[in-house]
């Protein structure tokens, strides 16, 4: 994102499109981007996204997921996504963002994802969903990580 503005419009997008699809609220606030901006990037709990690239690219990570990845946020907005899990963990990956596609979301999602260091944690009870923009065309994935544990 190149500036506040950006910044605000994609955690719209984020907001708006959980709304829609879970009837869930990822934020309670008002209904100004720059405020759900600000209490999003500040959460108890850890909110990425990625594009729509052929290898998607994260473009979107809280303070909690840049702490969980061990990333700044010029590195994680670099990552592709797939990086985020082991090489084994991969194919499972793929086979949730896919049936993601399909349903829109997909809720109680856990799996192992692996930091900069190499720290190992398993995400449990994450929400995953599409995101579409003010036009209604795919604009990518974000995901809602409510608990996680550290791996050996």
């Amino acid at each position: 994102m190149n500036d506040i503005a950006d910044l605000a419009k994609h955690v719209e997008t984020l907001w708006v499109n959980y709304r829609r699809l879970t009837g869930r609220e990822l934020i309670v606030t008002g209904t100004d981007a720059v405020d759900v901006a600000g209490l999003l990037a500040d959460a108890p709990f850890a909110v990425v996204s990625h594009g729509v690239q052929d290898d998607p690219v994260f473009n979107y990570g809280n303070n909690l997921a840049l702490k969980l990845f061990e990333m700044t946020w010029d590195e994680f907005t670099a990552l592709p996504s797939r990086q985020s899990a082991e090489a084994p963990d991969q194919v499972e990956r793929t086979r949730l963002l896919d049936q993601v596609s399909r349903q829109g979301y997909v809720d109680n999602y856990s799996g192992v994802r692996i930091s900069k260091s190499g720290r190992r944690f398993m995400i449990k009870n994450a929400t995953v969903w599409n995101l579409f923009d003010a036009d209604g065309e795919y604009y990518g994935q974000a995901a809602l990580i409510r608990d996680w544990e550290t791996l050996p």
